[in-house]
């Protein structure tokens, strides 16, 4: 009987390293890619909600970011959410189908 408990434990603890541990690894893994391939010119929203384009990449850590003609911000490099592609800029939202 005791065979038949520690088997289960060991079925649990492989469970939730697929279901949590593993996808949390990968999501670390692709925003550290994402951080690593960012390029002046860029078009990024930071962890705050702030949209705007790279100007500068400094070594330690930094990255200037335009939001606005005349502005320019330094925003740590690990605050970065997200890069913008040009193809999210370019396509207009989706039809919902036919009108009535």
């Amino acid at each position: 009987m005791s065979g038949f408990g520690f088997l289960l434990i060991i079925v649990a603890f492989v469970f939730l390293y697929f279901v949590l541990v593993r996808p949390q690894k990968r999501r670390q893994l692709d925003q550290q890619r994402m951080l690593d391939d960012l390029q002046v010119g860029d078009e990024v929203v930071t962890a705050g909600g702030i949209y705007g384009e790279i100007t500068t990449l400094d070594d330690d850590g930094d990255v200037h970011v335009r939001i606005a003609p005349e502005l320019e911000v330094r925003v740590a490099r690990r605050a970065i959410a997200g890069v913008f592609t040009e193809r999210e800029h370019d396509d207009p939202a989706p039809e919902t189908g036919a009108e009535s």
